[in-house]
């Protein structure tokens, strides 16, 4: 099952386009005498009248050819920015599904008991700056990671949070007819039967503030805001989406069973069983 699945560059691009920002910020027309006539003659008239590209992240402030081409030039690599993010977070989610596991689980019978920290997996910050702008310096490093340390941090508290509250992994296990249940997978259940007190911090909000905290450059125009709340859009619709989506499954369980005790109690219940960490668990 592929992670993510809905197009979050669409959605990032509508959301940073409705912001309404323009390029130049705070200009207004020359008006009056003589600024305004100035104006008007300083440029021809096709010059004065360009058609602004479709979907542009920044809307031109005029028509004026100057003012189109800015905002097609910046909106063009805030619109890359943005794609090449969303595009690393979303390739770093499948590196992260492919070595995610359950540990420390309590099999009882056909219930499975996972205390918060039960699902482990690598860290996303990583592998989000590798997949994106690995070799970035100055203010567009600085900018990646923001992104990068805010998605990962959320993803993080989500994560560690994850619990199993009794799920029916292992019918079999409810009464097998032998001293040791053998590892066995459960059955499969989605993901979102597995709740999270940090289910919270993956909500647009909450990715867009801990994006805007690890900022560490002036943002005067809000300019990264935008972008911020742009990608949490994505992000938290897409994780929304994937949640009911991703399947748990092949999470080996195994037990002994205490009450066997044939010919009397040839079958019993497993208890105090336990299942066998390894990756994978995510990876459907």
């Amino acid at each position: 099952m592929p992670s993510l699945p809905l197009p979050m560059t669409t959605l990032c691009d509508i959301t940073f386009v409705g912001q309404m920002k323009k390029l130049p910020v705070d200009w207004k027309q020359p008006s009056g005498s003589p600024a305004g006539k100035q104006y008007t003659d300083a440029f021809s008239a096709s010059e004065h009248a360009t058609v602004p590209e479709p979907m542009c992240y920044f809307w031109a402030a005029s028509t004026n050819k100057y003012h189109t081409d800015t905002s097609k030039d910046i909106g063009g690599k805030f619109k890359d920015f943005c794609h090449k993010m969303l595009d690393a977070f979303k390739n770093a989610v499948d590196m992260w599904r492919l070595l995610a596991m359950f540990k420390d689980i309590k099999v009882v019978a056909v219930s499975a008991i996972g205390a918060p920290g039960c699902l482990q997996g690598p860290d996303l910050e990583p592998l989000i700056k590798n997949l994106s702008y690995p070799a970035a310096t100055g203010n567009l490093a600085k900018w990646r990671d923001a992104v990068a340390k805010g998605l990962a941090s959320c993803w993080k508290e989500w994560a560690d949070k994850v619990t199993i509250p009794g799920l029916p992994f292992y019918p079999a296990f409810a009464a097998f007819p032998g001293p040791m249940a053998p590892p066995m997978p459960n059955v499969p259940v989605p993901l979102i039967a597995c709740p999270s007190p940090g289910m919270a911090k993956m909500a647009a909000p909450a990715l867009e503030k801990a994006m805007c905290d690890n900022f560490s450059l002036d943002d005067p125009d809000k300019q990264f805001t935008a972008a911020a709340k742009s990608i949490a859009t994505a992000v938290g619709m897409a994780f929304l989406a994937w949640q009911p989506m991703q399947q748990v499954m092949l999470v080996m369980g195994q037990g002994p069973i205490p009450t066997f005790a044939p010919p009397y109690v040839p079958v019993g219940p497993v208890l105090n069983g336990m299942n066998i960490p390894a990756p994978g668990h995510l990876a459907a």
